[in-house]
């Protein structure tokens, strides 16, 4: 299943909004991220992609506010299922 959203990370007096789709599955599988369900994930800031997973990391999320978001979309989608 694919998911789509919009999260916001507080970052300073404002947020910083980022966009992610998932391909997420019902068991989790080797080629998931940290052998996770989610085999697929891209996030960006304003059209910038700050990481990308396809079956393996083509884009690690290098930056701090990269590594936040990564940590609550995995957290967000947890938690819808």
């Amino acid at each position: 299943m694919w998911k789509f959203g919009l999260i916001e990370i507080p970052q300073g007096s404002k947020n910083v909004r980022v966009r992610y789709e998932a391909k997420v599955f019902e068991e989790g599988s080797k080629f998931g991220i940290e052998g996770g369900r989610i085999s697929k994930l891209w996030a960006s800031i304003n059209g910038e992609t700050i990481l990308n997973y396809d079956r393996g990391w083509d884009v690690r999320p290098a930056t701090e506010i990269a590594k936040k978001a990564m940590e609550l979309i995995l957290a967000k989608i947890e938690k819808e299922d």
